[in-house]
């Protein structure tokens, strides 16, 4: 099986804005930048660089355009995740855990609480 994680920064990100919808291109960037309270910007070319990669290593496909969209332009095109992609989202997700967790553990971070 091919090695996924660990996930650079980006597309960690792209996995995290489809985990509950699906999304266009400019829709993935917004979603980051908000969810990040814009401390991350997805440049249009990082984000289409990494949804091509994506793509072709199966954890993204496009998709049909959500029902409820309306007014929207014909030309976009809609991304969701793979039964692939959300296995790699999880296991990445996980992996970032376990990592905050031993940095709590050298005291470099509080508990949670």
């Amino acid at each position: 099986m091919k090695q996924y994680t660990p996930l650079s920064q980006a597309q960690f990100q792209i996995l995290l804005s489809l985990a509950d919808e699906a999304r266009h291109g400019y829709g993935i960037m917004q979603e980051v930048a908000e969810r990040s309270g814009d401390k991350i910007q997805l440049g249009p070319g990082t984000l289409y660089g990494n949804v091509k990669k994506m793509m072709a290593d199966g954890l993204i496909e496009e998709s049909q355009k959500p029902a409820g969209v309306e007014d929207d332009d014909p030309r976009r095109r809609y991304y969701k995740l793979t039964e692939q992609g959300q296995k790699v989202a999880i296991a990445e997700a996980r992996r970032l855990a376990d990592m905050v967790h031993d940095a709590r553990i050298k005291n470099l971070l509080p508990e949670a609480s």
